[in-house]
């Protein structure tokens, strides 16, 4: 990290030993994977004026979006990628959290490019790129771009529409001390076992929804250039989300582009590598 300053390499180094200290506390054997997939990382090539703030998803880890990120470094930008709150560590970490709680996260990461770029585009993956657009909606004028990549502004499934009626179940077994007919965790199955949780809290999972909520309600107020990307294919948020968000963002530089796969997780591998350069071509255009 040469060519950083003191106070940025003093952020850096909080956020590294929060990682390290919610690591220990909330370590499962089995379940807690190693300190690399966690941590959050920076890449500072030398005489970059421009960041990206790279959010990772739900129940991901910063090394989720890693090779997005070597991408970035490789064309010259500054990239942060954060550790949200309650990931990198454990499922019953994350049960914890709230959408607030990973708000603060991405705050922190943005405090971090800000003392080493002159600007900063702000993307990400899933529930990070709803966590972008809500960093968009929430400091205009803050970042040169957003990049949206799956956001789940709406999911498929019955078990997803259900959700939130398993929660309120959740809490009036809980107020009744009937702890054993609570779910408090639905199983997943991750594109990528060795990122992901394979647990998926009930919790966190309706906090995402709260905050896509949220994001619909600002999007006609987004004014920047924004890049929405979408999966045609994918089986987990519906095909129709990544249209939804584009069409009622307010902005006139605004991009839409799907990408044919068949899995949610088009951020590594060789479809990421289509998705890279989408994501080349919008900033070629925004220079």
């Amino acid at each position: 990290m040469s060519g950083i300053s003191p106070v940025c390499k003093k952020l850096i180094d909080q956020e590294v030993a929060l990682f390290q200290e919610d690591r220990r506390k909330y370590y499962l054997p089995g379940e807690t994977k190693s300190p690399d997939i966690g941590a959050p990382y920076l890449l500072h090539p030398p005489g970059a004026t421009t960041g990206v703030l790279l959010i990772h998803g739900l129940m991901a880890a910063p090394y989720e979006v890693r090779e997005w990120a070597d991408h970035f470094f490789s064309q010259d930008f500054t990239v942060y990628a954060p550790r949200l709150a309650g990931h990198g560590t454990s499922a019953e970490d994350l049960a914890a959290k709230n959408f607030a709680d990973w708000v603060d996260s991405v705050e922190r990461g943005y405090n971090i490019l800000s003392e080493c770029c002159e600007q900063v585009i702000v993307a990400g993956f899933s529930t990070g790129a709803g966590l972008a657009l809500h960093q968009a909606l929430t400091h205009p004028g803050r970042y040169q771009a957003v990049i949206s990549v799956s956001a789940p502004m709406k999911f498929k499934g019955l078990s997803a529409r259900l959700s939130e009626t398993v929660e309120h179940w959740n809490r009036a077994a809980g107020f009744f001390h009937l702890t054993n007919i609570q779910k408090p965790f639905a199983a997943n199955h991750p594109d990528n076992p060795e990122i992901n949780y394979r647990r998926c809290p009930i919790h966190g999972f309706n906090q995402v929804k709260f905050l896509m909520r949220h994001v619909y309600q600002g999007l006609p107020g987004l004014d920047i250039p924004a890049l929405i990307v979408q999966g045609a294919a994918d089986p987990k948020v519906s095909p129709n989300a990544g249209k939804m968000i584009f069409q009622r963002i307010g902005s006139a530089k605004k991009h839409y582009a799907e990408i044919d796969h068949h899995i949610h997780g088009i951020v590594r591998g060789a479809v990421g590598k289509r998705v890279f350069a989408v994501v080349d071509d919008f900033l070629s255009q925004l220079k």
